[in-house]
């Protein structure tokens, strides 16, 4: 390993604790507003009350569970092709873990070849999407599938229905300690890997 590999190696180590912080507390944040979301059937993450896994992540994860949500669009695989196609922040790539929000339709990619069928016999739904939440601001992350399914459509309205979602998860929108970047609206550019 050169040197300049291991000091960026170095430096991602020293801070992988605060940005696992983040991923966590985004993604439960994140993870309790499509469970209230009118196009979502179903979301799947470790730290939510109520799923099959929330005790033993608590008990082993009690820091936070992870920045990987998976959940499953209303229509099916066309609906969660048109949610891919409309998105703005998070960029669609294989990999997780990234400190950028990125985000996955495994029946239009990794598993393309598939029919609905076969995905379904694999134990892919193919209306899932695996979003993982990266440590962008949580009311931007919010604000992108409100954005997508055309729950509202200027910046702000959805930033005041953002504000009432992060209030029912006991966030204030103007929490500058926990989250200090200004609302941008989702504006960052799309990036596509295939």
């Amino acid at each position: 390993m050169s040197p300049f590999n291991a000091f960026l190696f170095l430096q991602g180590l020293e801070t992988l604790h605060l940005r696992i912080e983040r991923h966590s507390a985004n993604a439960l944040t994140v993870a309790r507003h499509l469970t209230q979301h009118p196009s979502i059937l179903s979301v799947n993450y470790p730290g939510l009350e109520g799923t099959p896994w929330h005790n033993l992540a608590t008990k082993y994860l009690p820091d936070g569970t992870s920045g990987v949500i998976s959940f499953h669009i209303k229509g099916g695989r066309e609906a969660a092709a048109r949610f891919m196609n409309r998105l703005k922040l998070a960029a669609i790539v294989v990999h997780v873990a990234d400190a950028r929000t990125s985000v996955l339709h495994p029946a239009s990619s990794t598993h393309r070849q598939l029919s609905d069928e076969q995905l379904v016999q694999a134990g892919i739904d193919p209306g899932m999407i695996r979003f993982s939440v990266g440590i962008e601001d949580v009311r931007d992350i919010i604000a992108e599938p409100i954005r997508v399914f055309g729950l509202e459509t200027d910046d702000a309205a959805i930033r005041a229905r953002v504000a009432g979602l992060l209030g029912q998860v006991g966030l204030s929108p103007a929490d500058g300690a926990k989250y200090p970047h200004e609302f941008s609206g989702g504006q960052r550019q799309r990036i596509c890997i295939a």
